[in-house]
């Protein structure tokens, strides 16, 4: 049975999310297609360059994302709060990065005099803005509709494009926001598409190695929290060099042919986060199970679950 979208996603309980979207009938829409024998896939770049520019008007940082052949990964931190702060022409102009502005507001915003009742239509367009630039379905829809737009003009077709639903898991803590992390950053690696993380296309972890060599951090990435300031509290909650290790021993126990020794690479990480071995490599591979729609520590997840008075205690829970 489908869970309603308002248990999955709850801003007062946690602000990152693990989301997908598939092709319909899962189809290699975005890479090659055996069956007609043509090459998608340099829709990854456009579905690459999408989310670069959604994430940068939205008040929602990509902590990570991998694009695949038939489908896609983001891990979403929401940051309610940054567009709760946003001034009134801050808003319009994040919302013209993705849209054409109303007639109405591009007047409001070049300050051209407005009737009462014109000033006040204005103002309800904008509360309504505010609220979706820190909305994952809106997020979603806004990517989902301007792929399936450009993709179908380019095939001469009309309909569908993606599955009707994307799927969202709540992350309960840093635990549950690093695993889901790695899973998604490895996804090309697991698949057997790519033989290391930094060789895998149209992934975050790729865009954070190729950013280290100019020292500049793509702004729509969210920031680790060696890359922020004391002020900011906004951060992935380890250091970046600790998350590419934990990525690449990950990387390394999932693909039979590659080298590394579990009693004795094993990165420092696991033991300052006191994370189980065993239980590491189950939720980094087994993510998606049917109704993990919440992933982190047993004791958070059933004290999120109370919070949000779910009758069922749901979750892929790690030990406490």
């Amino acid at each position: 049975m489908t869970i309603p979208r308002n248990q999955q996603i709850c801003l007062e309980t946690t602000r990152t999310y693990h989301c997908t979207s598939r092709c319909v009938r899962s189809s290699f829409l975005c890479g090659f297609d055996k069956h007609t024998q043509t090459d998608y896939d340099h829709r990854r770049r456009w579905l690459e360059q999408r989310l670069w520019l959604a994430a940068s008007a939205y008040c929602i940082k990509l902590c990570s994302y991998a694009i695949m052949h038939n489908h896609y990964h983001v891990v979403l931190f929401v940051d309610r709060e940054q567009a709760l702060k946003l001034t009134d022409k801050e808003v319009i102009e994040r919302w013209n990065m993705l849209h054409v502005l109303p007639a109405l507001v591009k007047k409001a915003y070049e300050e051209v005099k407005l009737t009462e009742g014109e000033e006040k239509l204005v103002q309800t367009t904008i509360a309504e803005w505010r609220e979706r630039l820190y909305s994952i379905e809106s997020f979603m829809k806004d990517i989902n509709w301007y792929i399936a737009k450009k993709s179908n003009k380019e095939d001469g077709v009309t309909g569908h494009f993606w599955d009707g639903r994307y799927r969202s898991q709540s992350l309960a803590d840093e635990i549950g926001l690093l695993s889901a992390m790695v899973y998604v950053d490895l996804n090309p690696v697991r698949a057997g598409i790519a033989d290391t993380p930094e060789a895998s296309e149209y992934t975050s972890v790729q865009a954070r190695i190729k950013a280290l060599k100019s020292s500049i951090a793509p702004p729509c990435l969210h920031p680790f929290i060696d890359q922020v300031s004391d002020e900011d509290q906004s951060h992935v909650p380890m250091s970046y060099a600790d998350y590419l290790e934990l990525v690449d021993w990950t990387g390394r126990q999932l693909r039979p042919d590659k080298p590394g020794h579990i009693d004795t690479c094993l990165p420092a990480i696991f033991e300052r986060l006191n994370l189980p071995l065993q239980n590491w490599l189950e939720v980094t591979t087994n993510l998606e199970r049917p109704r993990a729609i919440m992933v982190g520590r047993a004791n958070k997840i059933a004290l999120l679950n109370v919070k949000a008075e779910r009758k069922q205690n749901v979750g892929y829970r790690l030990p406490d």
